[in-house]
Formats: structure tokens, sequence, C-alpha cells
């Protein structure tokens, strides 16, 4: 395919309500949206990265800087693209921004499930017809707040509950949960709120019989998640320490988790969550995607990748009206009384782009074009 022009722009949504995890609160997102033009067709793109570099080193300015400066031109400059998988080729030379890379390649994918007239689902390899459906709660003011939000949450169909925790909201926020629902498939998401001097109180989660618990240890680590996997019989969940197939087959190959979680931003887009995919399936590891505040167009690409074989627990896609008052995307992401969302059958993502209101949203907008590059 031919890529006839790439915009960049920067819109701001406000969130129905504040996030908080260890990291911090998030009242409003600067999302950064791609739009690759080519034939008569539109893909689009959504950067994951947030307003500040806390989950990885990527935020919302770095992505934009890099996408206008390098990536995009590359792109642009590229003459003749066949498959979103030629994408990690063509962005090798830059290093890391690995969010700024998906956002241009998974447009490419869309773009490229529109020329076959196939769902993206379809040509990610995707055998669902609908996703099962979990939701993320942030850190709440007070306990009855959150028991509140989980019993809305759960009586909406959502197959499971995972919390945001940190020392001072956990155990006895699990207990009470428990307490109050001791069936419900529960698990935790620390964001690397831990160290190795807290090992005895993440050993205490065992109480709680919960699916996983995310991420306890450093963002970057796998051998002291391996220690703590040895002794703790909740299993591990790896998510900012997967960054590639590399990663995944290194924490297999350690033993430093029994579940991954897959976000298409964290991998640098589609092309090699497939790949982590496929090695975690090959090894009997199950994974789920997670999501990052995105709004409709990446909503709708996690909903593609979920579709996979192995993405066999629920994952974090969750409905539009849980973040938005008002999504960028139509029909907005809805979940049935069942927990799942049902996948799109017809060509690309499946969801139309608003894209009046996304015009009325944005508030910095870069057209790249073509260059000769060194």
């Amino acid at each position: 395919m031919r890529i006839d022009g790439i915009i960049l722009r920067e819109i701001q949504l406000p969130l129905v309500r504040p996030f908080e995890t260890s990291f911090g609160v998030t009242r409003h997102r600067r999302i950064l949206l791609a739009e690759v033009r080519s034939e008569g067709l539109i893909g689009w793109g959504e950067c994951t990265a947030g307003e500040r570099p806390f989950f990885s080193s990527e935020s919302t300015d770095t992505s934009w800087q890099v996408i206008l400066s390098e990536l995009g031109p590359m792109l642009a400059s590229a003459g003749q693209i066949e498959h979103g998988g030629d994408c990690p080729k063509l962005f090798k030379p830059v290093r890391g921004h690995r969010m700024a890379k998906a956002t241009l390649e998974n447009a490419i994918w869309d773009l490229e499930a529109q020329r076959e007239g196939i769902s993206l689902s379809r040509l990610l390899g995707g055998v669902r017809d609908s996703i099962p459906c979990g939701v993320s709660l942030g850190i709440q003011k007070t306990l009855p707040e959150l028991m509140a939000i989980i019993e809305k949450e759960l009586a909406a169909g959502y197959q499971r509950i995972k919390l945001k925790c940190k020392q001072g909201w956990d155990v006895d926020v699990f207990a009470a949960v428990r307490n109050r629902w001791p069936s419900i498939l529960l698990s935790c998401d620390a964001n690397s709120a831990y160290r190795m001097h807290d090992f005895d109180h993440l050993c205490s989660f065992d109480q709680f019989d919960l699916l996983m618990v995310e991420q306890p240890l450093w963002h970057d680590d796998f051998y002291f998640h391996s220690m703590l996997q040895k002794r703790l019989n909740t299993a591990i969940c790896l998510d900012e320490s997967i960054r590639n197939r590399r990663d995944a087959l290194a924490a297999i190959e350690m033993e430093s988790c029994r579940i991954i979680n897959i976000k298409l931003g964290r991998v640098g887009g589609f092309s090699e969550a497939i790949a982590v995919h496929n090695a975690a399936f090959e090894r009997g590891i199950p994974v789920w995607c997670g999501g990052m505040l995105e709004a409709g167009i990446g909503r709708s690409h996690n909903i593609a990748l979920a579709s996979l074989e192995n993405f066999s627990l629920p994952g974090d896609v969750s409905a539009s009206a849980r973040y938005w008052a008002e999504d960028i995307i139509e029909p907005e992401v809805a979940v049935t009384s069942k927990g799942e969302i049902e996948i799109p059958d017809i060509p690309g993502r499946g969801y139309e782009v608003r894209t009046d209101l996304i015009e009325s949203l944005t508030v910095r907008k870069e057209t790249i074009r073509e260059v000769v590059l060194a």
C-alpha cells in the first residue's frame, strides 16, 4: 500500500472519574492519534503513553516528538508498505519508543484489514467471536466507596475484578472484598509498589485466593520476581517487565511468572504482541490484554488482539462508558450482561471514528510529509 499522508494530533479527554494507582492520580488524558491515509483508506492508531513517564520512560510529549521527527517521516518515505508486520524492521533504527512505534504500526494493520476486506481480528489470527471482560479498579478514598463500585461492576456482568494496590491499601482491602464476595474472580495489581523486604507481606496475599498478583516488584525485573514466585502460591503476572518476545521467554525460563499481561503499546504494536502471545502459548502460559485508559481507537485495537487463542483470562478491556462521557468511536464499546464484548466482523477495526468530535477535541495537529532521509 502507498502511504499518502500521516496526520498526528493530540486530543484531550476528561475521565468520568479519577483513576488512582501507585503512580498517582489521572483525571484527564492527553491522547495522541495518528491518521494514516493510503489509496482512499484511513487507518487509525492511538498512542497509549501516559502524560508523564511513570509507567514507562515514554510520555505523551516524547511520543509526539519521536513520531513527528523520526518514525512518521520513516513511514511517509517508505514507499510501498505491504503489511503491518513490515513496520518493526522499518522502525528498527530508532531504539525504544515502543508506544510511539505501536501508534503507527497499528494504524497500518488497520489499513491492511480494510484493504483485504476482513476484520482486524481475523487478520491478526483471532479465533473468538467475543472476549471475556474484567475491570481494573483504582485506589479509592475509602473502602466503602470501593465496595460500592465493585457491586456496580459485578451487577454489570464483569467476570473479573482487579484491584490496584500499594502499601496501606492491600491486605485489609482484600479481606473486606473476599468477606463480601467469597467466590468472585479477584486479582490485584501493584505496579511495582513493593520490594524484597515486603516478601513476607506479599506472601500473606495467598490467603485471599487471588487469580494473580500483577507486577509486585521492580518494573524491569525477572530475577527477584522469580525468587518471590518460589515462595508465593499465588501466580505472579508480569506486565511492565515484558517488553518483547525475548523478555517473555526469559521470564518463563526463569519461572518469574505464571501469567503474562500483554499491552499493545508496551511491546511496540501488533507484531510483537502476537510474538509474545505465541511464545507464551507454546509454553503453556496464559495471557490477557491489559489496558492503558485508552479511548475508542486503542480500545478497538485491544478487542481485536484479545481474540487470539491464548487470551484465555478476562482482560482489562471494558465498556467506553466506564471511562468517558463521550467516546471518539461509534458505536461505543459495550459489554453484554454476560461480561463479554462481541467482536465486530466487518473490515478494519469495526468501529467508525467520530472525526467531527476528534477535530473539536484536537489541541495540536501536524501533517507528516515524505522526506529524503540520509
